[in-house]
């Protein structure tokens, strides 16, 4: 007996984004099933989809957002669930990697959690993983199985090219970053430099910036990153900038975490522009005039596409979204 199998692509979302979720849903013309999550009066999460998932490519969409660890966990027993009945395959869509700062031991004692959360998601039956700009490349290798390494960089590229100007510098707020900046500068024509700061030992919201490697003189800078947690590296960057006598500086990042005292630092800086994208939620209370957010939606909803159709997610980006 020989059977012609159809495909079908399912998606769920989790409960820390769903604007997100909807709106790639939307993208691919599709409609977010019903995980019906719920929690027990003890805090214990549960999980029950409302259709058959036997034979699907399931798509769940969570990003790593506070509380982070009851967002992993949920993810984690969505993943179980879509296994143990019986999904073909699973994809763990995570805009936002939970601990991905957390990808290298700098002092001793310390975990590799960002390898820890690639192995809950395998063992909980992810077969891949996509996600948005992750810290830094090496954590594709925590995990097992393909890793489709998203950037946010057209998204942000069309922005600059819009309402930037021609004579900008792009500026790395750190040495991890100048890779980054340097394909951002490549793309706009633009010059580089970055910023040299280190962190006191045993501070870990503490950022001190030494001195600026490059010409920003009279110029507007963009300074690029992948996240903005507390703010401290993007604010002590653009004091220097402006000490160096750049006339105006705008922050971009994929991920606006905003943790405190993130809102009141970028609200009393220097920077005159902040662009986030929606990979995480920006709650009313840390909407500033300053901020403008950009959708990655059609990004993620295009890589998803291509990964139902077995067809180049890099192909999406040219090639540029590997680190």
């Amino acid at each position: 007996m020989e059977l012609v199998t159809k495909k079908k692509l399912l998606m769920y979302s989790g409960s820390s984004h769903p604007v997100l979720a909807q709106e790639i849903a939307r993208h691919l013309g599709v409609e977010l099933g019903q995980p019906n999550l719920r929690s027990f009066p003890n805090g214990e999460l549960h999980c029950r989809f409302n259709e058959s998932v036997r034979g699907a490519d399931v798509f769940i969409i969570q990003t790593h957002c506070g509380p982070v660890n009851e967002s992993i966990m949920e993810q984690l027993i969505m993943i179980d669930a879509a296994k143990r009945a019986s999904a073909k395959r699973i994809t763990a869509v995570c805009p936002l990697y939970g601990y991905a700062r957390q990808d290298r031991k700098a002092e001793g004692r310390e975990p590799i959690a960002a390898k820890l959360v690639a192995d809950l998601l395998t063992v909980a039956g992810a077969d891949r993983i996509v996600s948005v700009d992750l810290h830094s490349g090496q954590i594709q290798g925590f995990f097992d199985g393909p890793v489709d390494h998203l950037t946010a960089m057209p998204v942000l590229l069309d922005y600059l090219h819009e309402h930037a100007g021609h004579d900008i510098v792009v500026v790395a707020p750190d040495a991890g970053r100048v890779k980054v900046a340097e394909r951002f500068a490549q793309q706009l024509g633009a010059d580089l430099a970055f910023v040299n700061k280190y962190r006191p030992k045993g501070e870990t919201s503490t950022v001190l910036a030494r001195d600026v490697i490059g010409e920003v003189h009279g110029r507007r800078c963009v300074v690029i990153d992948d996240r903005i947690d507390t703010a401290g590296t993007i604010v002590a960057a653009a004091d220097i900038l402006v000490e160096h006598g750049a006339t105006d500086v705008w922050a971009m990042a994929t991920h606006g975490v905003l943790a405190e005292p993130a809102t009141d630092r970028l609200k009393d800086s220097v920077i005159s522009r902040i662009v986030l994208t929606d990979t995480v939620p920006l709650p009313p209370d840390k909407e500033i005039d300053k901020v403008e957010v950009l959708s990655v939606a059609a990004v993620i909803a295009d890589a998803i596409d291509a990964v139902f159709e077995d067809t180049s997610v890099s192909d999406i980006f040219g090639g540029h979204n590997q680190s």
